[in-house]
Parts: C-alpha cells; structure tokens; sequence
C-alpha cells in the first residue's frame, strides 16, 4: 500500500472507524484538543498518548475493539506545549473538562515519556500505566539534534523529512509496511507548530523521577525486532519497572498498536482487568453520536458500529460543527522563519545521527 500522504486511498477498516466514530476538537485556554471518546462512559477510561509522529486517529484499531467489548478509550493529539510542566497542567485542564478523575494511560515513545511525566507529579490522577517503546530520559536525543534552537523557525517540509527518516526504511513485512503508511500519512496532516512543538518536548532535558505508582500497576510493551527509541533506553524502562508486567511482541516495529493490533489489543485488556477495571459490555449497544452510552433503547437514535452517521472528522471544525479556533500560543518569536537554506544545511548535517523517536 502506498503511504497515505502519497494519495493513496486509506484503509477500509479506518474508512469505517471514521464514519462511525465522532472526531471532538476543544479549546481550552490557549490549547486545542483533538480527541476521540468512545465506550461506555461508566468505565475509567484509557487514555491513548501518540508519539511524535502519531495522532489521535494511531489507536483507531484499539478504539474499535475495546469499546465494542465494553471499554472507554479516549485517544488525543498532542496539542501545542513547549515544555513538560505545560503538558502537565494542559493535560490536568483536560482531564477536568471531561470530569474525568482517575486515568489508565497508554503512551508509546514520546506519549509514554508524558505519561510518566504526568503520574509522578500528579500521582493520585494516574492509577496505572501502558509504557511502550519509551524512555526515562531525552538527554540522548537533545545531543542528536543539535540545531534543536532553530526548531521554531524551521519550515515545515525539514521538519516532517527529519521525523519521516527516523522511521527505518523497508524492507518491512506487509502489516508493518502498512503501518508505517498509515503514520506518514498522519504525519502530512501536522502543521509546523504540531510539529515544532512535539520535537521541542522530546528533546528538551528532563528525565522521569521515582513515581510512587507501584510496579504492580505498570505495564511495559515493547518490540524486540526494532523501534526509533534505542535498545539502551528501553532497557533503562525495564530496569526502573523491575515489577512491572512484560508484555513483549516479537515484531512490530515502531507502530505495534497498527502492525500487531490483536496482539496488543489482547495485552491492553489483560492489563485493564489486573488492575481492575471491568468492562461494560451490556453498555455496548446504546452509543449515542459523541460516544457516550446509553440504554439499549437509544440505539435507534445513537450509533454503534453497525451505524454509519456521517463523518465529521475535519481538523478546522469541532464535533458539532462549529469553527474552532487553533491554539496561538508557542514560543517567542514563533512568527519568523530563519532563511531555508541555512536551517537545510543544519538539517542536513543532523540527519546520519541517531534520530529522535518518532513511534
């Protein structure tokens, strides 16, 4: 299959997922959330947290199993922060707009790198974690990137032709090649503050500290044929999580949760169920349209996935159809592009380094 931002048509069964599923935009504050929320509303939800080059639409194939066996899953966009206390109080006013309390997150490389983040400074929000191909520090990819200043400034086809090399090259088996047509495909959609703004996080110096969440509520997912994220960081996962539940795919490449979905999909449930939450499936049937549930008499007016309502997944307008303004925040000086030709050759010159991870 050719990649998506190569023309090529999308896959069927996200063809159908977007025309069943309501794509919902918020703004809150300065920020703008781009999210999808569906499964019964009476169970904790599992938040899914795309890498660099993911977006909210990565974890379709995990939103539509789990919800049609009785789970909540609400996958997000990364939206516009510039550093990782930004991320926690963005992340924080989300979760109080939804009147969500209480959070299972999923991450996956840079996504688990926020959900570690967010549960060692706000402990009592997260009970427990899905780590995958992720890491406990960036100082490895702060070194590899340094033109990392001129971020901000830089246009956005250097920006997508960065992330897109650090995804590796073919040859690939079909359902990892597919996978990773699937992400360039999401990548094209990115503007060059999405962008800007996902490779400032990852490369900004920070590391994880000692999260008081016990081992016994974490599980770490990673491939074992290869990812972005290099072999040593993820060991540094796995020793940190020495307790943790391994669940470990024997391929998948960077994007497992489209190449492996079954695989990880079984993995999720296993993991929701040991630390107790119980699914709802007799909720199953009386989605409404922004996915909520209801009795099994709403389903004439609701939707499950046998409905096919029309999709509304536009990135410039919000689920119910109204204008949504794009989040004006970023850093200073945002506005100016330094000339092309200099930031290509800084480019350039960065690109045979170890890039940074982009699952």
């Amino acid at each position: 299959m050719t990649g998506l931002g190569g023309g090529a048509a999308a896959p069927g069964d996200y063809v159908y997922f977007k025309s069943v599923v309501p794509l919902h935009k918020i703004s809150i504050g300065s920020k703008l959330w781009r999210y999808y929320d569906f499964g019964p509303k009476a169970v904790p939800p599992l938040i899914c947290i795309p890498g660099i080059a993911g977006t909210a639409d990565v974890y379709y194939k995990q939103i539509m199993s789990l919800s049609m066996k009785g789970y909540r899953v609400i996958s997000i966009d990364v939206p516009q922060v510039w550093n990782h206390h930004e991320w926690i109080h963005s992340f924080e006013k989300f979760l109080d707009s939804m009147n969500i309390h209480h959070v299972h997150i999923c991450g996956t490389s840079l996504g688990g790198f926020l959900a570690q983040i967010f549960a060692q400074y706000r402990p009592r929000r997260v009970k427990s974690l899905v780590l995958s191909n992720t890491f406990l520090e960036t100082h490895k990819f702060a070194a590899a990137m340094p033109w990392s200043p001129l971020v901000s400034w830089t246009p956005s086809f250097l920006l997508k032709r960065y992330l897109l090399t650090g995804i590796r090259d073919g040859p690939h088996e079909p359902f990892i090649a597919d996978s990773v047509d699937f992400v360039v495909g999401q990548v094209e959609t990115l503007s060059r503050e999405d962008l800007s703004s996902r490779l400032i996080l990852n490369v900004n110096v920070a590391s994880v500290g000692s999260l008081s969440l016990p081992d016994s509520f974490i599980t770490i997912m990673d491939t074992n044929d290869y990812s972005a994220v290099p072999r040593q960081l993820k060991d540094q996962v796995n020793e940190r999580y020495s307790s943790a539940k391994r669940a470990v795919l024997r391929t998948g490449g960077d994007f497992p949760f489209l190449s492996r979905p079954d695989e990880v999909n079984l993995y999720l449930q296993l993991h929701l169920r040991r630390v107790g939450v119980e699914p709802r499936p007799d909720l199953v049937q009386g989605f409404t349209r922004d996915g909520s549930s209801g009795s099994s008499n709403d389903h004439e007016d609701g939707n499950s996935f046998d409905d096919h309502p029309k999709d509304d997944g536009d990135r410039s307008s919000g689920s119910d159809g109204r204008k949504t303004e794009h989040s004006e925040s970023g850093p200073p000086n945002s506005d100016g592009l330094v000339p092309t030709s200099i930031v290509l050759g800084m480019v350039s010159s960065a690109l045979h380094v170890s890039l940074c991870a982009c699952s």
